[in-house]
């Protein structure tokens, strides 16, 4: 099986690439500006010069905030942007797999997510990745729908290098870190939301599933996990989001169920705790270098 990842330098990207190559699979990437997923015509060049049996889409507006302010930019990228790239998979016969996002719900349940619970977003960003969702299943038949969340890697910036990195500046300081204590969700793995994709794309069970790690905790929650792991004495202070005004709401609520995986018998997600000690042990670059992603 040949794998084309788009977006293949991005946090999630660059990990896809680096796991189907350690599972065997011939997989190439691609990014910006080798391709414009606005345009049908280079998605189309793309396929026909590599010949893929699966497009995992990695590629993203993913400035959540921004987003609220570059509506169009989001949608384009978002949602015009997937439907081109499942219209142009459709006619060469090639499947799709599409990351999407917790932002599609609006947090306000207090039991998790099912893939099946009505969506409802609140921002921008969350929107543009519904209605990418919705063309998606409208340009192709044979189309997975992975939901991600809270979501961090390697690479990139995300929350667990960030709060790292700024509680040891803190405690250098003397000063207390504030963490919001008021969302909830599943810190996920990049490496563990790749070997789940890779595990069920061979079986060609096409559908909507929710991939997020097992278990949930706070932002508070995983920061205090963060400093105890690396050691680093600071001091943590839980605060609400309100203190934090951003132009994009997010949801209180984040906690997705992976109900689909579980009832097909695929689920490999681990508990949000042992992979972040993955994540410590497989992290080969210098550690907790970077800034912040919202998701």
């Amino acid at each position: 099986m040949k794998l084309a990842v788009v977006g293949s330098n991005g946090q999630l990207g660059t990990d896809m690439i680096s796991s189907a190559t350690a599972r065997g699979y011939e997989c190439c990437g691609v990014d910006v500006p080798d391709i414009d997923i606005a345009s049908q015509a280079s998605i189309a060049h793309f396929l026909d010069r590599h010949a893929p049996d699966v497009v995992i889409n990695c590629a993203a507006y993913t400035a959540v905030d921004n987003c609220e302010s570059d509506k169009d930019i989001a949608f384009k990228v978002n949602a015009d942007g997937v439907a081109n790239l499942a219209r142009c998979c459709q006619n060469a016969e090639c499947d799709i797999v599409h990351i999407s996002t917790d932002y599609v719900f609006d947090g306000t349940k207090t039991t998790p997510y099912l893939e099946s619970d009505e969506t409802c977003p609140q921002s921008i960003y969350g929107a543009s990745k519904l209605k990418g969702e919705v063309l998606l299943r409208e340009q192709t038949d044979a189309w997975y729908i992975f939901r991600i969340a809270w979501l961090y890697g390697c690479n990139g910036s995300n929350f667990a290098k960030t709060i790292a990195d700024v509680a040891r500046r803190k405690a250098r300081e003397g000063a207390a870190l504030k963490v919001v204590d008021d969302q909830t969700g599943s810190p996920t793995y990049t490496r563990e939301v790749c070997r789940q994709i890779l595990a069920v794309i061979p079986l060609r069970r096409f559908g909507l599933y929710h991939c997020t790690a097992e278990g949930n905790c706070t932002w508070y929650d995983f920061a205090r996990k963060i400093c105890e792991a690396n050691a680093i004495s600071v001091q943590l202070e839980p605060c609400a989001t309100g203190e934090f005004p951003r132009p994009a709401p997010r949801p209180a609520y984040s906690v997705l169920e992976n109900a689909h995986l579980k009832n097909t018998g695929l689920q490999c997600m681990k508990h949000w705790e042992t992979a972040y000690g993955d994540f410590l042990n497989e992290s080969n670059s210098p550690p907790f270098a970077g800034g912040y992603v919202s998701e």
